[in-house]
């Protein structure tokens, strides 16, 4: 699996996405072989912890839009099946983000347990500005983090959060300065290593039973919508505008 790094530092397995030249935009097959690596690791008890972080300077800006991008719905079922995952993974997952984590990149981020960014990273809910709607859980995961008037802000308008101001917010758990962010995240990954694995396991099942039990509607409302939307005319427009590096005229078609 070249385009994902796979680490195991005792019983701490580090996981990176590594399409740097194009900041780690993911593919189906990225998305697909990150589920089934994690899908196994749910089965291995002697890995108690797992970082998600992306090579070079991003985690993730998102689907990739290149020359290849001819089915976007694989992408889209991929990334529920992703989302799925890591929401049941006994494993905690802290998301290790340095740069730009935006489109289902931000949705991935913020379906870890615990997200550590750095101070040059941003959440973009960029889906708005290519004529489609947040996926990959989003329409859940960011309102339960922060609220509706804050998530609509986020989904309708496609701004940069900065991750100084998303820590503020609750949107993630903490932001450090870029050259004490692989500090951070090895520290939170001992101390979670070291703890009672049942017992977080337990904890991630409950609160996200109680927080996060609208999952599936979610995704179901996100797949109906996104689907349609990237049959419009106002998609094709956008792509192609992204692919000779302009900004799209959207025609509301």
């Amino acid at each position: 699996m070249t385009d994902i790094t796979c680490h195991r530092d005792g019983p701490i397995l580090r996981l990176t996405f590594n399409r740097p030249h194009v900041l780690n935009a993911v593919t189906p097959a990225v998305l697909d072989d990150l589920t089934e690596l994690l899908t196994e690791t749910a089965e291995d008890p002697s890995v108690r912890v797992v970082v998600l972080a992306g090579a070079g300077r991003g985690f993730s800006s998102g689907a990739d839009l290149g020359a290849d991008f001819s089915s976007p719905e694989a992408t889209l079922h991929a990334a529920n099946r992703l989302i799925r995952c890591l929401g049941t993974l006994p494993q905690p997952v802290v998301a290790a983000v340095q740069g730009p984590a935006a489109g289902v990149g931000a949705s991935i981020a913020l379906a870890c347990d615990l997200v550590l960014a750095s101070t040059t990273a941003f959440f973009q809910l960029a889906f708005v500005n290519i004529g489609l709607m947040p996926d990959g859980g989003a329409t859940l995961l960011v309102p339960a983090n922060i609220g509706r008037a804050r998530a609509l802000r986020l989904a309708l308008l496609g701004e940069r959060l900065p991750a100084a101001i998303a820590a503020d917010w609750g949107l993630i758990h903490q932001v450090v300065d870029p050259p004490d962010l692989a500090g951070a995240v090895d520290q939170l990954a001992t101390r979670l290593s070291r703890a009672a694995p049942l017992a977080l396991a337990a904890a991630k099942r409950a609160v996200n039973a109680a927080t996060l039990g609208g999952l599936e509607d979610s995704l179901e409302r996100e797949l109906v919508g996104q689907s349609a939307l990237l049959g419009s005319e106002d998609f094709r427009t956008a792509v192609a505008a992204f692919r000779a590096k302009q900004t799209p005229d959207f025609a509301g078609r």
